[in-house]
């Protein structure tokens, strides 16, 4: 069945347009001193070499926001500006080139800095993320809610309340949690009550294994409930990983297209190398990682071209060999020690075409 998508409210960021039906996004952070151009500029290049769609960086001072218009140069992709109490930071990002900001306008001040902020961000058409996170809910929505769903979301709409009143819509919304109940909830809760795009992620999700599961969990939930314009899976890592991940939770959806390598489990029945031959696979594939294309890697006969038959390619494993078959039809029989590299020669054949 089709993932039926929640009509949101079109938001140009940069060459982008996110929301009402455009592509889900995926998004990352850098982790390098944003000041320091040359790192920023250099992991910015491998987050979009591993597929990042919009690139958040830090702005903790005035030297990291300047530092944005020679990081722009660079940038192929929208570049947003993560904004913590201090507007005239979000001014200096503004003048500088960003693309979107992330801050909260209950956050940086007096309703007249808030004002200066909106109108240079309207004037420009830079897009303003509210973002409200479990962590760092607001005590009086403690008091009120403690930390639930219905805390989050209120809190969220405050901070909408004030950029509206100042005629300000080019907003986008996350609600994050490092619960996943609550985080399900609370986007399910805002979704209910607003027509903004919706940028999807746990917050404080972990080391990269428990991270990438409890994303996965939450956000496959929500983006198959059509809920989610943009997203960013948080992990304890190096945030290329966070990009591979993302970009698996929507492919798995069914929600982006690109390669897509399945493997069975290993069991008694498998006779060849199939864990190093597998991870080989999805590596030396990395260069096609654009493209549509199912390949499979079955340990052996049973599971091998029938149950593959929907793989563009694949490999099923015998004693110390293996079969090559491409849309369930075996092509060739290969030893194990040349499997690998037949089969990619094979693939390589194909797009050569």
């Amino acid at each position: 069945m089709d993932i039926v998508r929640k009509k949101t409210k079109p938001v140009k960021l940069g060459d982008l347009i996110i929301g009402n039906g455009h592509p889900i996004r995926v998004q990352s952070m850098t982790n390098t001193l944003t000041r320091d151009i040359l790192a920023t500029t250099q992991q910015i290049r491998e987050l979009i070499a591993a597929g990042c769609e919009i690139v958040r960086v830090a702005i903790p001072d005035m030297e990291s926001a300047i530092a944005l218009r020679e990081i722009k140069k660079n940038c192929s992709v929208p570049l947003i500006a993560d904004i913590h109490f201090n507007y005239k930071l979000a001014l200096a990002a503004i003048e500088n080139g960003i693309d979107g900001l992330r801050l909260n306008p209950g956050n940086i001040g007096s309703e007249d800095k808030v004002r200066l902020v909106a109108e240079q961000a309207q004037e420009r058409g830079i897009p303003i993320r509210i973002g409200v996170n479990s962590g760092s809910l607001a005590k009086a929505k403690i008091d009120k809610y403690g930390v639930t769903a219905q805390g989050l979301v209120e809190s969220a709409l405050e901070h909408v309340a004030i950029l509206e009143k100042m005629g300000f819509d080019k907003i986008k919304i996350s609600v994050k949690a490092a619960s996943v109940p609550m985080t399900v909830d609370a986007y399910r809760l805002l979704s209910e009550k607003v027509d903004y795009p919706l940028h999807l992620g746990v917050t404080e999700a972990g080391t990269e294994l428990k991270g990438a599961t409890k994303s996965a969990v939450a956000m496959g939930i929500l983006l198959s409930e059509g809920i989610g314009d943009t997203i960013r899976v948080s992990l304890t890592a190096d945030p290329v990983k966070e990009v591979v991940v993302g970009m698996e939770i929507l492919k798995s959806l069914g929600l982006k297209k690109g390669l897509s390598v399945v493997s069975c489990p290993t069991c008694g029945r498998t006779e060849i190398d199939l864990i190093s031959l597998t991870q080989e696979v999805e590596k030396r594939l990395t260069k096609y990682q654009a493209d549509d294309l199912v390949v499979a890697v079955m340990g052996c006969i049973v599971n091998g071209p029938g149950e593959a038959r929907v793989a563009d390619f694949g490999i099923a494993g015998g004693k110390k060999e293996g079969l090559i078959f491409r849309k369930g039809e075996v092509i060739k029989k290969v030893p194990e020690n040349r499997l690998l590299e037949e089969f990619l020669s094979i693939i390589d054949e194909y797009f050569q075409k």
